[in-house]
Formats: C-alpha cells, structure tokens, sequence
C-alpha cells in the first residue's frame, strides 16, 4: 500500500466529490480515481458507494476513515520519536545562540559547566533571534541561549519552553572616544541628537532596546546612518567613530577596558539584560538533561 492512498482516500470522503479531490491532490480526476481503486483493491473491499452525487462511504469506509487517520497520525510522529531515541543515547548537545553570544559568553559559560557535568561534543549554529527561535519550535536543536527582557515575551516564552537564567549582561550607548576620554557621538537631554547606528528589525536586541528606550529616543529624532542585525557589524562601525549604539558588555569588555570605546550617556541609558537558555519540552536525552540540570533547570 502506498501511503498518500490515504491522504486520497480521506479528501474524498471529506468531498464525496471526484473532480474537487483530485484538485486537492494536484492530480487528473483519473488518475485519482485509479488511486482510489487500487486501495480498495489491496483492501478487498470498497470503500464508496459511488451510485449516490456525491459518493458516500461504506460501512467499510467510515470503519477505515478512522485507521487511516490514526495511520497518518503515526506516520507524522515516527521522525520525533526516531530523533528521541537516537538522542537518547547520543552525547551530541544542539545549540542555537544569538552571535553576540557565540562569540562571547558562550565559550565561557561551557567551560564553567564543565566542572559539574560532562559536556560532550557541541553543534552550535549561531544566528539572529528570530532563526535561533525557530530552531528551537521546529526541534531541530534541543537549547537556545539568548538575550531576554522582562517586558519582551519571545516566542519561546510564549509557547511555553522552559527557561532558566544562566547570565546577565548590559545593553550600553557607546561611542568612540572624541577626546580626553569624552565620547564623540554623546546621548543628552541638552545635547545634539548624535548620529545613531541601529539594529534591524529581525535583531532580538533591537527589540529590546525599542521597547525600553523607543518613546525616549524618538523624541531625540537623531539621524539613522547605518543599520544591521548584528551587534558585530555595529560594533565595528562604532569602533570607527560613525555614532552611537546601544552594544552588549559582554562583546565590548575589553573595548571599554582599552578605552576603545566610552559610554556614551548617562547610567540610566543603559539596559539590563538576562542571558537565558531555553529547551526543548521534549525529553532531551542523558547528556542534554544532565547539562540541562547543570545550568540550573
């Protein structure tokens, strides 16, 4: 038997109607016709009385109604449980980060994590919020690590994926300096709106920095030269004395410790950030659940 014989079968008991199933199959009516039969030919009974407009199921019929679905139900979570039991045994741990954090508080964080439980190999794919988050709803990683914010409800928290709090970072204007250690491009109320370099639309910081300081910097109507999703990039424009962004300690540490780079407002500009890691509901394996209780779940 093929297995799309039942997705014929139950589009035209949805129908009754030939030609509007064969629509919804992307294929001729005859053809669908030939598919329907040759399943009630591998049954050895039919399935529809086709003497009535529109045809009607048999008793036989509405009795298969129900396997095929349970059948169809089954098949869809075979590649779920398939995952689950190879990841059962399997020491690989699939991480999705933010690349600030890849870069940064990722590595680190490991190694501290390495004296309480044993961390095997690590695939890690570093992407914005928005991918990292997806990742984690289709299961195709078991643990996201990201920034987050009180007032900002991601997707994850909303689909409730568990979380713990595994870091705290800072969301800090800065600018190049401009001179004996003042910055260039500086963020007041009695100075000249600066020149802003912000994150896109997709970027999770982005998001957060809208939602705290978006009505308070509108009012500024300072200049967007440059816009990106990554911190990176606007970190290094920073670096080159073009304006003003809001960047996460823990990517800039040694740039303010240099002297690199000042901040560029008052202390009540900048924005406390928790680092999080979020997983997946399903059971995640012995290796995954053992870091997971490492960190703190």
């Amino acid at each position: 038997m093929n297995l799309s014989w039942l997705d014929d079968f139950l589009a035209l008991a949805a129908t009754g109607n030939f030609s509007r199933a064969a629509d919804e199959r992307h294929m001729t009516q005859p053809a669908f016709s030939r598919r329907v039969r040759a399943l009630e030919e591998w049954l050895g009974t039919e399935l529809f009385d086709r003497s009535t407009q529109p045809a009607r199921l048999t008793e036989t019929g509405e009795w298969f109604k129900s396997v095929a679905q349970d059948l169809l139900a089954q098949v869809a979570r075979v590649p779920g449980e398939a995952r689950a039991v190879a990841e059962a045994s399997s020491a690989t741990l699939r991480f999705a980060a933010t690349h600030a954090l890849s870069f940064t508080f990722l590595p680190g964080w490991l190694r501290g994590l390495e004296s309480r439980t044993s961390v095997g190999p690590v695939q890690l794919v570093s992407d914005v919020m928005q991918r990292c988050e997806a990742l984690l709803l289709q299961s195709k990683v078991q643990f996201v690590l990201s920034h987050a914010h009180a007032r900002i409800a991601s997707p994850l928290q909303a689909a409730g994926y568990p979380s713990v709090q595994v870091g705290a970072d800072l969301l800090i204007p800065v600018s190049a300096p401009g001179g004996v250690g003042l910055a260039r491009h500086r963020l007041g109320l009695q100075e000249p709106a600066p020149a802003w370099l912000s994150y896109s639309a997709e970027s999770g910081l982005g998001a957060i920095l809208r939602e705290v300081h978006g009505v308070a910097l509108e009012r500024l109507a300072g200049q967007t030269l440059f816009t990106a999703h990554l911190a990176s990039v606007l970190r290094t424009m920073v670096l080159d004395g073009r304006g003003l962004a809001w960047l996460p300690r823990t990517l800039i540490a040694d740039d303010l410790a240099s002297g690199r780079l000042v901040e560029a407002a008052a202390a009540e500009w900048s924005i406390p950030l928790e680092v999080r890691l979020y997983r997946d509901r399903a059971h995640l394996g012995r290796a995954a659940e053992a870091l997971w209780t490492a960190a703190g779940g």
